[in-house]
C-alpha cells in the first residue's frame, strides 16, 4: 500500500480542500477525528498496488454532522443536514482504521 499526504494547518483548510474535490453533487462528506488527527483517506487509485492520499491535520473533533460554508471558510455543529448550498462533514471517531494506522506510521 502506498500512501501520499497532503497536510494542512487548519480543520477550515481540509474542509475547504474536501469540498472542491468533491463531485458537484456530493455534499456529505466523511471525515475521522482518529489518534489525534483529523483526516480523510482518498483512494487514487484500484490497481495491485493501492494508493491512498490522507489529508490532515493535527487535532480532534467531536463526532456529528458539521456545515461547512464555503464563502467564509467557517463550520458549525448541526443536528440535520438541510441546505444544498453548504457542504456537510460527517466526522466519526473509529475504533480502529488500519488504512489510517498505516498512513500515521509513515508521517
Amino acid at each position: 500500500m502506498n500512501v501520499e499526504f497532503e497536510e494542512f494547518d487548519t480543520v477550515e483548510e481540509i474542509f475547504l480542500y474536501m469540498a472542491c474535490v468533491a463531485s458537484p453533487m456530493k455534499t456529505v462528506l466523511p471525515i475521522n477525528s482518529y489518534k489525534g488527527y483529523i483526516c480523510s483517506i482518498i483512494p487514487l487509485s484500484h490497481s495491485d498496488t493501492d494508493t491512498y492520499l490522507m489529508v490532515y491535520t493535527k487535532g480532534t473533533l467531536e463526532n456529528g454532522i458539521l456545515e461547512f460554508d464555503v464563502n467564509t471558510k467557517t463550520y458549525k455543529k448541526v443536528e440535520s443536514i438541510e441546505r444544498s448550498d453548504k457542504t456537510y462533514f460527517v466526522i466519526m471517531s473509529p475504533k480502529r482504521n488500519t488504512i489510517a494506522d498505516a498512513a500515521i506510521e509513515k508521517l
